[in-house]
Formats: structure tokens, sequence, C-alpha cells
């Protein structure tokens, strides 16, 4: 019989990619977890609503009854769960909400599987925004959770649960600290898309020779461990099968999940830039009280402005993840390059802007 993998948050990005991944890597059968709302959206995985191996579920982290009905019903071999209230900068306007659907709407899962399923292996999507104020670098498994948003602390209150569980139910539940993954299905509230859709436009204003409407930014020199979501997903199935990845395994471990390098806002979009084909300059020059970062050398229009809104409350200057241990005990790798990752996004992008003109 087909192990029975719960998925939620599937129209997101990890969730999608680890849906595509699971229908295509394993013979798992995937329930594939949807908030219930007026009008369907399948994002990503409509593709995949005529597989026999994959179900539609109603759910909603905020509503602890359908969690609670897709745990009896299903009684999954795995539930991973990678829905989430996932933008930093909106969790200082919703804390609340954010809390709700990243602390208690696990603690919700964490319950329902220890009362109706233990069996169940689990999988939370921690960040590295936990690691927060940063005491050494690359941050590891062993660092304390110094969260400097109120996404952070959320996310750290839910980690501490998952161990809670772990440890005082012996279930197997686990939380990997992934860093920032990216792709092209990232929302376009990341500043990583919102750099490649804004390069993308860009090019389109300068190639119709129109004035371009130059994109805006925030800190440029906040430094972060990119890596692509396909590769991430992996490392997560890995991390619920342990002992079938480690000889060694004795017990389920949380894991960082990076690349071991890291890159300022301003190398990403450097690079995106280039790869679009969009000559461009630094520039000293305020207007209007907005700083013109870049401009066009050859018609002096405005291309990137830095605009204090998008400044955090609490920045978290760097982060940086030593992958070591999932790659020694799980035998992972990242396959997607940095310089790959930005060209793979941008020619994306590129692909759909055009689209509008036709």
């Amino acid at each position: 019989m087909n192990n029975k993998v719960v998925v939620t948050g599937v129209t997101g990005q990890d969730g999608s990619h680890l849906v595509d991944f699971l229908l295509e890597n394993t013979d798992c059968h995937v329930v594939g977890c949807f908030r219930r709302i007026s009008v369907p959206n399948y994002g990503n995985v409509e593709k995949h609503l005529d597989n026999p191996r994959f179900e539609k579920a109603y759910f909603d982290l905020t509503d602890n009854e359908s969690i609670q009905n897709v745990v009896q019903k299903y009684k999954p071999d795995y539930f991973i769960n990678v829905a989430a209230q996932s933008y930093v900068g909106a969790s200082w306007d919703i804390p609340v909400a954010t809390w709700n659907i990243n602390a208690t709407g696990v603690l919700h899962i964490l319950e329902a599987i220890r009362k109706f399923s233990p069996q169940t292996r689990f999988y939370n999507a921690g960040t590295s925004e936990e690691f927060g104020n940063v005491l050494y670098s690359p941050q590891d498994e062993e660092h304390p959770l110094r969260p400097r948003s109120p996404y952070g602390a959320a996310k750290a209150g839910a980690r501490h649960l998952v161990k809670v569980y772990r440890e005082s139910y012996n279930l197997y539940a686990v939380q990997g600290w992934l860093f920032n993954h990216e792709g092209e299905r990232r929302g376009e509230e990341f500043v990583t898309r919102k750099i490649t859709k804004g390069v993308s436009m860009l090019k389109r204003f300068i190639d119709r020779g129109e004035k371009p409407v130059a994109l805006q930014l925030g800190n440029l020199e906040s430094k972060r461990d990119w890596g692509h979501a396909q590769d991430y997903v992996e490392g997560i199935w890995r991390m619920v099968n342990q002992q079938e990845f480690n000889p060694n395994f004795e017990k389920p471990k949380d894991y960082v999940i990076a690349t071991g390098e890291t890159h300022t806002i301003r190398e990403f979009l450097e690079k995106a830039m280039t790869h679009a084909g969009i000559p461009f300059k630094k520039s000293e020059t305020t207007i209007e009280g907005q700083q013109i970062e870049y401009f066009h050398p050859e018609t002096g229009d405005a291309l990137v402005c830095i605009n204090p809104k998008y400044f955090r409350p609490a920045e978290v200057n760097i982060l940086l993840g030593n992958p070591s241990a999932i790659e020694n005990d799980l035998n992972w790798t990242r396959k997607v390059s940095f310089d790959d990752l930005i060209k793979r996004m941008v020619d994306r992008d590129l692909e759909l802007v055009q689209s509008f003109d036709h």
C-alpha cells in the first residue's frame, strides 16, 4: 500500500515543489491541503488534479476542527506542514495572525497527531529568521534562537513545540531551519521576486523606448544565504526519512538546510540587471526625498530607488547557514548555484512580462 503524505500550503512555492517531487520521485499518495475559499485557487498544483495519486483536502491552520478532521480521516504516514504566514515584513502589521498561523496552528497539528495518529512522521517548516540577531556565522543547529521579528518569534515558538512533543511523546516530529530559498514560483512580496519582476519590467520599458518606472527597494546591504526551493524540498523529504538516509540514525533530529554562501541584496540586484541586459551606474543623487541608487548611463533615467518604507523595524543584517550536518548525515546537497538561481528567476519573469504584449 502506498504511503500517504499530507502536504499543507500546496499552492505556495514550497508546497507545490514538494508535491511535484513526491509525485515524480516516489509512489506516495499525496493529500494536498487547500483553504476553502469561494473561488478555488489551485495554483502550481492544478496540473496534478487529475492524477489518481493526488487528492484534495480542505484545511486551515487557524481552524483546529479542520486540522483534526484531516489527521483523523487520513492517519497519514507523513504530515508535512509548509503552510504559513511567510512574509516577514507583514508580521509587524499582523503579529497576532502570524502567531496564530505559524505557532498555534502547529500546536494544533501536534495535538491531533498525538491523539489520533501517533505513528505519523511530522515536519514543520522553520526558518533562518529564528536565529535573528546572530552570535556567530555560519549558523548551525546549536545556534541559539534570537528572532528579531514577530514572524521569527512565531517560528521559534513552533520549533520549541516540535521539540517538546518529540521528547515528551516520542513522536517523529522535526523542524528544518530553511535559509532563504527562492525560485520562479516565489511570491512577488519577497524581495528576490520583487527584484526579478521589477528588473523585467525595467527591461520592457527600456526596449520600448519608454521612461522606466524605478524599482523601489529597502536595505541593499542585508546578507542572505540563498538557494533554490527545488533543492530544499528534497532536503525536507530526507528529514522525514532520516533512518533511510543515515546509517547511524538513532532518533529524529532538526537540521539546517542552506548553501553555506551569503550574498547581499545588492549583489542579487546587480546580477539580475546584468543578466537582463540592462546597463546601469551607481548614483548618489536624491530627488524629492528619494535616494536614486542606480540610473541608466545613456538616458539618465532612474532605475532603482531606496525607499525608507521598505526597511524593517528591526533588521537582521546577515544570515549564513552551515549545512554540513544534513550533508554528512542525510547526503543532501544543493544543486542550483546562486547565479543560476538568479538567471532562472529573471528568465521566467522576462517571459511573463513579454506575454503582456501578446
